[in-house]
């Protein structure tokens, strides 16, 4: 059993926010789109973490966010909640008001303005005080794409030394790095894929499941991958993780956040715009992104 009893098994997609034409918080669809992803064997969903432009949100409206999720999310599904704020302070009022909301995990973005300043120890001790205060289990969120800092495997495997501490989402592409850490982490630490473009490769190095922008636009074959490798038909799981590979980018390096909620109303989910300073997604990306979906076959 893991820490706390809690399991990360699975898919977990990490949902987009949607905002309406003036640019608001629209509640109304997230929970629209929660009811057609709950249609598939998802172990939970990722909220308000860097898909669902939390840096862009109120305090306000990160609230009304996970409530409605939470009330939109199946009680056997998990909701973990991105918490991570600049201070040790904000992130722990953070996370204690998504416990209130409902989520059974926080997700806790490394603090990274001061990057200089984010030593190891700084780091260990921010994550140790969240852990503390916490009511519910804490996820290491390493993502050195959006924060120009990565956590060494030593010093994550540090980390989970906490009883409170149960895993990270590692998206740094580093499919030696994610191997360290599943070496050198506690017992019962579990480690999740940060990107569908290497969620095969994770799975088969210790990883117990992934947080992937893919499973948003293409949850079945997400979960397929997992279901291909934990059965040993590692050709056909290697196969169709090849397939995913030009969508997976397309949803994430190469058209971002725009890119996803294209795709997502192509798909018949809500996308909708994306708050400013982001920009939407230009026509002639949308021509590529249809034609990516169409190739993995899910137009």
């Amino acid at each position: 059993m893991s820490k706390q009893g809690l399991s990360l098994k699975g898919v977990f997609p990490p949902i987009p926010t949607p905002f309406d034409s003036e640019g608001n918080v629209a509640l109304d669809t997230l929970a629209d789109n929660f009811q057609r992803w709950n249609q598939y064997d998802l172990a939970g969903y990722v909220v308000l973490g860097s898909n669902g432009e939390a840096v862009y949100l109120t305090g306000d409206e990160k609230t009304r966010v996970l409530e409605t999720a939470r009330g939109a999310i199946p009680a056997d599904k998990l909701m973990v909640a991105g918490t991570g704020c600049e201070s040790t302070q904000q992130t722990i009022a953070t996370t204690l008001m998504a416990a209130k909301a409902g989520a059974d995990a926080a997700l806790v973005l490394t603090p990274h303005y001061y990057r200089g300043g984010m030593t190891n120890e700084s780091l260990l001790r921010h994550y140790a005080s969240v852990a503390d205060a916490s009511p519910i289990p804490v996820l290491v969120y390493n993502v050195p794409k959006f924060t120009n800092l990565d956590v060494d495997a030593a010093t994550i495997a540090q980390a989970s030394q906490h009883p409170n501490i149960v895993g990270v989402k590692d998206s740094s592409g580093n499919i030696a790095k994610l191997s360290d850490i599943v070496r050198l982490a506690s017992i019962g630490f579990q480690v999740l894929a940060g990107t569908g473009g290497f969620f095969f490769a994770g799975l088969s190095l210790g990883a117990v499941g992934g947080v992937l922008a893919l499973a948003n636009v293409a949850p079945q074959e997400s979960i397929e991958i997992q279901h291909l490798h934990e059965s040993g038909q590692w050709d056909k799981g290697a196969e169709l993780q090849r397939r995913m590979l030009p969508l997976n980018a397309a949803v994430t390096a190469r058209f971002g956040i725009p890119g996803l909620k294209v795709a997502l109303d192509m798909l018949g989910y809500y996308g909708g715009p994306v708050r400013p300073p982001l920009l939407d997604l230009a026509e002639d990306g949308r021509q590529a992104l249809q034609a990516i979906l169409s190739e993995a076959g899910l137009l």
